[in-house]
């Protein structure tokens, strides 16, 4: 039996020690993703993830192009955060994930931010790219919870997240919306730059669904908790669907909710690179399918042309 939703009743005490323990994680050197790359960031020393001492954020916006129960009607009140722990090769959203653009913000400042989306009928606050920014968001929940933020909060990951980290989230992340995007070393490093990426992310997603189980939605089906995972179908098998869809079946449970992802093109680096430099054809999409159906994991949506 998993706790009741964490939106419900956030204790100040609670999250103030938990932004404590997170602040910890960086100091003296960071070590709040898997990397560990033990950079001295809150003295202004960019870490791996080419971040410092201040939060960036990218945009802080309704959105309206996430699976249907993060978005619902309303929008999803979605905080794109700056950098990134990986290096995707094929990254759609490089500008912001490896180039940095954004706007330095304090913890209150983003706090005011949520609290406004809120306002806006947001039905969530939606975390994009956290993993290296645990500490300052968590310090802006806090900041917005003791004004009265009293909706969900989605943790929208690549994956690469460090367990001890996640365990800091648990009773205050309420869905995790993590990517499974590979099953094999040798293709997470050349794509993203981190050969230990499936072992990291399995045991990522176990802690996440150990956190908060099997997403659950209302009556108006929007999520109020539990997992649901991503995976982008990537060109010529690198991104390893038949294991992916094996582990979440076996290892973590048939009733998870699956985001099978066509989206890919070649983006960023990747139409330089041989064997990325094209779109996934029909029959690729139709394969990853295929296994999806074959581990009996049906539940969660498949993507056309349009999106969702």
């Amino acid at each position: 039996m998993h706790a009741p939703a964490a939106y419900l009743e956030r204790d100040p005490t609670e999250l103030a020690e938990r932004v404590e323990r997170a602040y910890a994680m960086m100091e003296p050197g960071c070590r709040l993703c898997p990397r560990r790359c033990g950079a001295r960031r809150l003295r202004g020393e960019a870490g791996a993830c080419g971040a410092a001492a201040v939060l960036r954020v990218a945009s802080a916006t309704l959105h309206f192009g996430e699976e249907p129960p993060i978005s619902g009607r309303r929008g999803s009140g979605t905080v794109f955060v700056s950098r990134c722990n990986l290096r995707c090769l094929y990254c759609q959203n490089y500008p912001i994930s490896q180039l940095g653009h954004g706007n330095d913000v304090s913890p209150a400042e983003l706090a005011e931010r949520m609290l406004e989306l809120q306002g806006a009928g947001a039905h969530n606050i939606n975390w994009v790219t956290p993993s290296h920014e645990v500490a300052h968001l968590l310090d802006a929940l806090a900041r917005a919870a003791e004004r009265g933020l009293r909706i969900p909060v989605v943790y929208n990951s690549s994956g690469y997240d460090a367990v001890e980290t996640l365990r800091l989230l648990e009773g205050i992340v309420d869905i995790y919306m993590p990517d499974m995007r590979y099953a094999d070393p040798d293709a997470a490093r050349e794509c993203s730059g981190v050969a230990d990426y499936p072992e990291v992310n399995r045991a990522a997603v176990a802690e996440m669904h150990r956190q908060v189980g099997e997403l659950r939605m209302d009556g108006r089906g929007v999520a109020r908790r539990g997992l649901l995972v991503r995976h982008l179908v990537l060109p010529g098998g690198r991104s390893g669907t038949a294991e992916v869809m094996r582990f979440l079946a076996e290892e973590i449970s048939p009733r998870t909710y699956v985001s099978l992802m066509r989206q890919y093109f070649p983006a960023y680096r990747a139409p330089t690179v041989p064997g990325l430099d094209r779109r996934i054809t029909e029959a690729e999409y139709a394969e990853a399918c295929g296994w999806m159906e074959r581990y009996g994991l049906r539940r969660g949506w498949r993507q056309d042309a349009a999106g969702f």
